[in-house]
């Protein structure tokens, strides 16, 4: 499988009123077409600053992204962003929350509704499509916020701790959701998250973050040896707890 993703070098710097502040220092990470990975180190560490550059929302000082072989600045419509809140529009329906950025991206053809279409139906939430957000409940809210990033049709998905505002049972069911839709329409991912479970039962590698300035303190590969794979299998399984251990010792949770 080739590399979809490098990002090489990436640096970001700040100006603060002592001086120049180095928030992420030489970054380099490469992503192979259809892996999950996830990341994670201590908070404040400028997690989201590293997504928010590779989405574009964020400038970087230097270095370079890659994404299919093409060197990108700023934002790209084959990177798909999804952050902690849902974000849908509280006054439109769900299909109409679902369509918005194919309207916003001037991509709302009879193509693309039909594949918004599918992916309603195929995930147990077409009957809903008339519903108002309010209307639903987180784990439904999130899986139609899914569908709106997944509907422009996004080579890689973004993850900005995008299950943390929901219950402990609510997270884990739509954990399991979001990783068998993604796996099912082969998109690669990256998620950041503070939840060390969260990371080792979605990700196929875990990349573990310094301190500022951060840069990459190691990666581990994940591998349970079980197929089909899904979070919740994982958690399951002996290897679990191993990979916890060894996280929370890398992470340095004492100090």
């Amino acid at each position: 499988m080739k590399d979809i993703l490098k990002i090489k070098e990436v640096t970001k710097k700040y100006q603060a009123k002592n001086g120049e502040l180095e928030a992420i220092k030489n970054i380099s990470l490469n992503v192979k077409q259809g892996e999950f990975i996830s990341i994670i180190g201590p908070s404040g560490c400028g997690k989201s600053t590293l997504l928010s550059i590779i989405a574009g929302l964020e400038e970087k000082t230097s270095g370079e992204i890659w994404v299919e072989d093409n060197k990108i600045d700023g934002i790209s419509e084959k990177i798909g962003y999804m952050l902690q809140k849902d974000s849908l529009l509280g006054w439109r329906t769900i299909y109409n929350n679902v369509l918005f950025g194919l309207e916003v991206s001037g991509k709302k053809n009879e193509e693309n509704k039909a594949y918004v279409d599918m992916l309603l139906k195929k995930y147990n939430l077409y009957e809903f499509k008339d519903k108002l957000p309010s209307q639903l409940s987180g784990g439904m809210r999130q899986r139609a916020s899914l569908i709106r990033t997944l509907a422009v049709k996004p080579k890689i998905l973004l993850l900005d701790e995008a299950f943390s505002a929901l219950d402990y049972q609510t997270r884990l069911m739509v954990t399991k959701d979001v990783y068998d839709i993604l796996k099912n329409e082969e998109i690669t991912m990256l998620m950041v998250t503070h939840d060390i479970s969260e990371a080792i039962s979605m990700g196929d590698k875990v990349v573990v973050l310094t301190n500022r300035p951060t840069t990459v303190k190691c990666i581990h590969t994940i591998d349970f040896e079980i197929q089909p794979r899904d979070p919740l299998t994982c958690r399951k399984s002996p290897k679990f707890s191993e990979y916890f251990d060894l996280l929370w010792k890398e992470l340095d949770v004492h100090g």
